[in-house]
């Protein structure tokens, strides 16, 4: 019993106890936010957007620039076309006729790092944002980033709140594609809301979504630019900024970005593993000098990875141990119910983290209003991060397996690769007893 009751602890300790402190913490803050003033005059930014095969997303995307609450006439935009093969630039040409937007696009080599590169240069604001192609901005997202750089000097780098569209989300006709997205919106405010505004505080923040960040022109023109050698750009250029910079990173909680809803199992499974290859990359690349396992409490990169990534083998041991110790006569009665306790703990958690969100929603009514409705998902959530820690351990396993080369393949590709191994495998067994 004593050697079950120890691995019961391991999530208890390593996860849930930090986040509930997180939570409360959180909450406590949240009772305190102040309004921003406005300067006396605003400056002038400059907006990069990457386009790559945007035909269908990229008028929106402007379109929400153009309805934002900061004016056109103290932006300009820099279209990144990095090599689309469909009519992008009809979407940019109608949006260039119907908004009196300071727009140009210019051309540059494959690659989202490549683009944004390439447009760095061309910008003439006194702060760059970058924006996904295939999202929309809130209204107010602009103005509120610049408010904060302009009411904290020291302030060096942001990130917005990403949310999935909940418009796209209701329009979704399959009920379990709709029930993951409605997750994933749930997961992503959490995340950003909760996760991130914690780091942010303490200056940790591990990655500045590549889906909208800013920075100050001089900050980003000290950096070595977006590394094109990793799928983590961003994670990179967040280490960039606060690591080798020393200035200061953090979130933009009242800054919402909406990016497009899952489309497919298929698309999660991807997305996840090119997360973790890339923490995986950048995480190697700082802190090769200081990876031990003494620094967990000096070192916030050392506890990432730790529980990000080293404690996902032992869930997974877990796991797999209380089948086996079924064998060995292991009360069935006692393992449900450390089962059952670990999953309330964290169905406790996230109830907690749901009121911090909340609290933090409360500028957005529709947001909030809707973050209501799916509050259910607290139920599901621990059994779909249960399901994402699989598909990280994949990531790293593959990672590991192929170094240099990002797996493309499909959850379905390499499940028919694996059955394929494996009859191969038994096949080869049989000739041999036959021998």
């Amino acid at each position: 019993m004593g050697f079950w009751i120890t691995w019961a602890m391991i999530p208890i300790v390593v996860e849930i106890v930090p986040s509930l402190i997180s939570a409360v913490r959180l909450i406590i803050r949240s009772g305190h936010l102040k309004r921003l003033p406005a300067p006396a005059k605003l400056p002038f930014i400059s907006i990069i957007v990457p386009v790559y095969n945007s035909e269908d997303t990229l008028f929106a995307c402007l379109q929400s620039i153009n309805d934002s609450t900061f004016p056109n006439s103290n932006m300009q935009i820099v279209l990144a076309d990095n090599q689309s093969t469909d009519d992008s630039f009809s979407a940019y040409a109608k949006a260039q006729n119907r908004f009196n937007l300071n727009m140009q696009l210019i051309r540059t080599d494959q690659g989202k790092a490549k683009a944004l590169n390439g447009a760095i240069y061309q910008c003439i604001g006194t702060y760059i944002i970058n924006i996904d192609s295939d999202g929309v901005l809130e209204k107010h997202a602009l103005m509120n980033m610049v408010l904060h750089f302009e009411n904290d000097l020291e302030l060096a780098a942001l990130t917005g709140t990403i949310l999935t569209q909940k418009d796209l989300i209701k329009t979704t006709k399959s009920r379990w594609l709709r029930f993951l997205q409605k997750t994933e919106y749930f997961e992503y405010a959490q995340a950003f809301l909760s996760g991130r505004t914690i780091e942010s505080d303490n200056n940790q923040l591990f990655t500045m979504s590549g889906a909208f960040s800013a920075f100050r022109k001089d900050t980003l023109l000290d950096t070595f630019m977006y590394n094109t050698s990793t799928v983590g750009e961003d994670t990179d250029m967040t280490f960039q900024v606060r690591q080798r910079l020393k200035r200061k990173v953090m979130l933009c909680a009242d800054a919402i970005f909406y990016i497009e809803p899952l489309a497919s199992v298929e698309q999660l499974y991807k997305q996840r593993q090119r997360w973790m290859r890339g923490e995986l990359e950048v995480s190697q690349e700082y802190m090769h000098h200081n990876a031990q396992l003494g620094k967990f409490f000096q070192n916030f990169l050392v506890r990432r990875m730790m529980i990000d990534h080293t404690f996902v083998f032992p869930k997974m041991i877990w796991m797999f141990a209380s089948i086996v110790l079924l064998f060995f006569r292991y009360s069935p009665v006692v393992l449900s119910f450390s089962y059952v306790v670990i999953y309330l703990l964290y169905v406790f958690v996230s109830a907690i983290n749901f009121i911090s969100v909340g609290r933090l929603l409360r500028p957005f009514p529709l947001e909030l209003k809707f973050y209501k409705r799916v509050s259910w998902v607290i139920w599901s959530l621990p059994l779909y991060n249960f399901v994402v820690s699989w598909i990280r351990l994949i990531g790293v396993i593959n990672s590991m397996s192929l170094p240099g080369v990002w797996n493309t393949s499909t959850f379905t590709a390499e499940v028919r690769s694996a059955v394929k191994i494996v009859r191969g495998d038994v096949r080869s067994l049989r000739e041999k007893k036959k021998e």
